[in-house]
């Protein structure tokens, strides 16, 4: 059962992937449904990244003794002020890797 469900997953994200994607099918959104979908990639992120920063020991940690939102606060600081990707991942990950 557990196969199945891999499969039937695998075919639905291929079938959403491929009918936005090949050229060939003439489906196109609208510009209200692409400003909609342009939501979506900020939201999935935050999602993942929010109980890794936040939750220590499945406890809200805001202080200065949680490495993560450090390195989250640096991280966001330089993904603003450089505007690059490399060096904010490098560099907040070294910091990281330093002070944990």
């Amino acid at each position: 059962m557990i196969w199945l469900s891999i499969f039937a997953m695998a075919a639905i994200v291929f079938a959403s992937r491929y009918l936005f994607l090949e050229p060939k099918i003439p489906l196109r959104l609208s510009k209200t449904a692409l400003q909609f979908l342009s939501y979506s990639a900020p939201a999935v992120l935050t999602s993942i990244f929010a109980p890794i920063v936040f939750i220590r020991e499945e406890e809200l940690s805001i202080g200065l003794d949680n490495p993560y939102l450090l390195c989250a606060i640096l991280a966001t600081i330089l993904a603003v002020s450089t505007r690059n990707a490399l060096i904010t991942t490098v560099i907040s990950m070294a910091v990281f890797f330093v002070i944990n």
